[in-house]
């Protein structure tokens, strides 16, 4: 499963696109619509604003907007920007690999197969843009 915090910043990206109108939208107005506690909000956009998912605009009509084009931005960079690594086993990640203490052969592993299959089948869902998610 993924954390609540990842939900969160998926529905945090997901709503300031979604609603161009609101830009810049207040942490407060996301809060309230997404239901989502302010206070773990605000630690959310510290993180997607300095990994430039979202910028912030100071002042009393002031908030969030998105810091990329959203064609650029997918699922996948929130989860991992929050997350960390998208692999259900660390010796399937790409980035973040760690051996398996218990693993004689990595590649007669069955275990490592099928996550490494399941891993290859998911990331192009999650790696599409957030475009296309309407």
């Amino acid at each position: 499963m993924i954390s609540k915090r990842a939900k969160y910043a998926i529905k945090t990206i997901l709503f300031i696109n979604d609603h161009p109108e609101l830009t810049p939208v207040s942490a407060k107005l996301i809060s309230e619509r997404e239901r989502i506690p302010y206070k773990f909000l605000e630690n959310i956009l510290r993180d997607l604003k300095s990994h430039q998912l979202v910028k912030s605009i100071r002042g009393a009509e002031g908030g969030y907007t998105l810091g990329k084009d959203p064609e650029e931005i997918s699922i996948a960079q929130i989860m991992r920007i929050v997350d960390g690594p998208i692999a259900l086993i660390p010796c399937i990640s790409e980035r973040y690999y760690e051996a398996c203490a218990e693993c004689e052969d990595e590649e007669t592993c069955r275990i490592r197969k099928l996550f490494n299959e399941v891993r290859s089948e998911m990331l192009p869902v999650l790696e599409r843009p957030i475009t296309t998610l309407k």
